[in-house]
């Protein structure tokens, strides 16, 4: 399963709704480091696939969503599970940061 990109109108159903954990990368286009994690964020979506989902959000297009979650800086993710937030961290991470954060978390 590949990345989702979701906006506030689909965050809800895309993200909260269900079981499995959700690895949420907020992002925008403008972001340099954002950039350098989008293939990374990808390759992670392609690994968890059928046991997690990895969404997008651009914060431009989303920010009641960021604003929800207290993103004030990008990148960030968030891990939820059931719509709770489960693990939350900022920056440039590497794949492996991004799996072994979301770990313990799958089904």
């Amino acid at each position: 399963m590949a990345t989702l990109h979701v906006n506030d109108q689909d965050f809800d159903t895309t993200v909260l709704n269900g079981d499995a954990p959700v690895l949420v990368d907020f992002w925008a286009p403008w972001c340099g480091p954002c950039r350098v994690m989008g293939p990374v964020v990808d390759e992670v979506a392609e690994e968890v696939s059928g046991r997690a989902k990895v969404v997008k959000v651009n914060v431009d297009k989303a920010q009641s969503s960021a604003a929800k979650y207290g993103i004030q800086s990008i990148p960030s993710f968030v891990v939820l599970k059931g719509g709770e937030v489960q693990e939350k961290f900022v920056g440039v991470v590497t794949k492996e940061k991004l799996l072994e954060t979301l770990k313990p978390h799958l089904n």
